[in-house]
Order: structure tokens, then C-alpha cells, then sequence
């Protein structure tokens, strides 16, 4: 285990161990350093959709709401299958790029797909 470790809920530097538990003095919090490896593969594990599936480059997805299109009356309904998506870093949220049949080429938030 490392000498030093980040609190998970706070971030905290201050955190310390405590025989198996690592316990932050700022915020209260423990959890077990087994914990804090899953939580590290998780991180690891890249853009998720909806449900917490990993999605890659190529996937397909479906949109689970209706969504508005900004700047246009087109509304991109629940339930539209997205296929061949391509997956992109954004500051902003949309980290899927992909086209729609009918709208053309547009950019989605992760958490209103869920993959096929």
C-alpha cells in the first residue's frame, strides 16, 4: 500500500491508516484500501453510459429521454439507436460524438445512452 493516500469522498492529503481502514481527519471518512483499488479499475474503466457499462469507440447506444437539439425545433427521441460512436474528451459533458440518422452529426452526454 502506498505511504500516503487521497481521501475518496474529500480528497484530503491528510488521510492516515488505522491497523486495515484508512481513516480522513477532515471529513470522517473510512474505507479500506481494497476499497480504494476497485474504485481506481473503476476510474480506469473510461466513459460509462446510463447504467455503469464501459462504453469504447464503435459502440452502439440507445438514447434513453427525449432530447432537445440547442438552436433547432428537432427533438431526438427515446429509444433512437446510435450506432458507430466515437468517444471524445469535452469539457462540457458531451464526451460521445456520433450521427443520428435524420439530424446529421451531433455530440451526447454519456449518462442519457445506455449501450446495446
Amino acid at each position: 500500500m502506498p505511504d500516503t493516500m487521497k481521501c475518496p469522498a474529500c480528497n484530503s492529503e491528510h488521510a492516515y491508516q488505522d491497523r486495515d481502514l484508512w481513516v480522513c481527519p477532515e471529513c470522517g471518512h473510512e474505507w479500506s484500501g481494497a476499497a480504494d483499488a476497485l474504485a481506481d479499475t473503476a476510474q480506469d474503466a473510461g466513459v460509462r453510459d446510463a447504467n455503469g457499462n464501459a462504453l469504447a469507440d464503435g459502440d452502439s447506444v440507445i438514447v434513453i429521454k427525449d432530447l432537445k437539439i440547442k438552436g433547432s425545433s428537432s427533438v431526438v427521441k427515446g429509444g433512437t439507436k446510435v450506432r458507430n460512436i466515437r468517444l471524445q474528451d469535452a469539457s462540457d459533458g458531451h464526451n460521445i460524438a456520433c450521427k443520428i440518422d435524420g439530424i446529421g452529426a451531433m455530440n451526447l452526454k454519456s449518462e442519457f445512452v445506455r449501450k446495446t
